[in-house]
């Protein structure tokens, strides 16, 4: 079996699978007359979903800029200090124990601070979903960057190139697919980051549209919002996973 008829065959049994999840949730609901309030019948999700395109639309973009400038600067950021600990001893003792404690600092809990010191605009969510992300970066390309093999290493040198052809012909290329697993999560991690940020103080992003919803316990449009962020998830590590496969063809 080829490729493409693989990866037809599992877009298929996924899509099915979907669809008698999705029957079985609708049966389930109106049989058991379970109230709307409490758990929605997927077709009233749907027709909030289709009915309301323009709201969910507006309020998406707004989370995906946010999400996609915290993962950005995640990731520019993650791979330069993962280099610079690779790189030098003493960097790696005085500031990776740093970084290893503010990772370890539940990001909800100091997601306030950030509205105080950057207000109430875009830069707090963009800042919660780089803190939340890039700790995965630093740490997969950490791995990455001490895991090329040492034949690989020791031609590098006798090839006697400078300090920065070696790095970007030789450690970069080699640490990039486990640096590319790590912006794959990363993605994840700033899209909970953005929407933690939209939950502590904001007017747009579908962080807000939950959190008012939950407030008139609209729990369609709590469901409705959540699809939308399930959807763009799964579009943002699939944009990845196929930037992973086109830059490193050789996997």
């Amino acid at each position: 079996m080829n490729t493409k008829m693989q990866t037809a065959q599992r877009w298929f049994l996924g899509a099915f699978s979907l669809l008698v999840f999705l029957l079985v949730w609708e049966l389930l609901v109106r049989t058991m007359h379970v109230r709307p309030i409490t758990l929605p019948p997927p077709s009233a999700v749907l027709g909030e979903l289709f009915g309301e395109w323009q709201f969910y639309l507006d309020h998406a973009g707004y989370t995906l800029l946010t999400t996609l400038a915290g993962f950005i600067l995640a990731a520019l950021i993650g791979v330069l200090l993962a280099t610079m600990l690779v790189g030098s001893k003493l960097f790696e003792h005085t500031v990776y124990p740093l970084i290893i404690g503010l990772n370890s600092v539940p990001k909800v809990a100091i997601a306030p601070l950030f509205v105080i010191w950057l207000g109430t605009g875009s830069e707090p969510k963009i800042a919660i979903a780089f803190l939340i992300a890039v700790f995965a970066v630093i740490v997969d390309a950490v791995h990455g960057l001490r895991s090329v093999p040492g034949d690989v290493l020791d031609l590098g040198r006798v090839l006697r190139g400078s300090r920065l052809d070696f790095f970007f012909k030789v450690r970069l290329p080699g640490a990039l697919p486990s640096i590319l697993a790590g912006m794959k999560v990363a993605i994840s991690l700033a899209l909970v980051g953005a929407i933690v940020g939209e939950f502590v103080a904001s007017q747009r992003g579908l962080g807000y549209v939950i959190l008012s919803a939950q407030g008139t316990f609209d729990t369609t449009r709590v469901f409705a919002a959540v699809i939308v962020l399930a959807i763009m998830g799964l579009g943002l590590y699939g944009a990845l996973a196929l930037a992973e496969r086109r830059l490193t063809p050789w996997r």
